[in-house]
């Protein structure tokens, strides 16, 4: 009886225990050293010693092309896995709670969707997805250098993007709650303002399927 408990108890390791350390040492040595982050897209080293973001390239490299258009409405984001309403100017400004709202309620039918999404579907992105719009190499070809450049991912696929104005996240700054964060398309500014008070635009996201 004993022998048998024994084997079984070798045969749980084995079948268990062993893979479980075998995939802990898999990750660590190949995933160990790559962030799990977008590259920014820069490629050119700004520094004469090198070991700068254009030098080292660091990060997941951009699938291409980075967003589809469904033809619905809708644009999924190739990279972060999520959709986006194509519409990035659908609501106009609103105040903090009005764009959670315009979000939280956004459905197939309205703003141009054709998805057959339902109230629910939709939610205001999160700072860091927000944030992920921002293509730190990509230069606007519409601005002249004089006037500046904006780092926001090239759009052609969406429309009404206010690439040089603020937009929501639905992360509230935890330390003066009255506040949530925003970023700013044309150069990635990340910076929080009184919700109640400041009226931004929306962009709604949703899951992808």
């Amino acid at each position: 009886m004993l022998s048998r408990i024994s084997c079984f108890k070798r045969h749980l390791v084995f079948v268990w225990v062993v893979p479980l350390l075998l995939l802990g040492t898999y990750q660590t040595f190949v995933f160990g050293a790559k962030a799990l982050i977008e590259k920014t897209g820069q490629i050119t080293s700004y520094s004469a010693t090198g070991g700068e973001d254009g030098d080292l390239k660091k990060g997941v490299k951009w699938p291409n092309p980075r967003f589809t258009d469904n033809g619905n409405g809708i644009v999924k984001d190739n990279l972060i896995k999520l959709i986006w309403l194509k519409n990035a100017n659908a609501f106009g400004e609103r105040t903090w709670e009005q764009a959670l709202s315009d979000a939280n309620t956004l459905s197939s039918g309205s703003a141009g969707l054709t998805d057959g999404s339902k109230a629910g579907d939709w939610r205001l992105p999160n700072v860091k997805e927000l944030h992920s719009l921002i293509d730190f190499a990509y230069t606007n070809p519409a601005l002249s250098s004089a006037s500046g450049t904006s780092q926001w991912t090239d759009g052609d696929i969406f429309i009404g993007v206010r690439w040089a104005d603020y937009y929501w996240s639905s992360t509230t700054y935890s330390y003066g709650t009255a506040n949530a964060w925003q970023v700013y398309l044309y150069n990635g500014n990340v910076g929080y303002v009184p919700k109640a008070a400041t009226n931004r635009y929306v962009w709604p996201v949703r899951a992808g399927r």
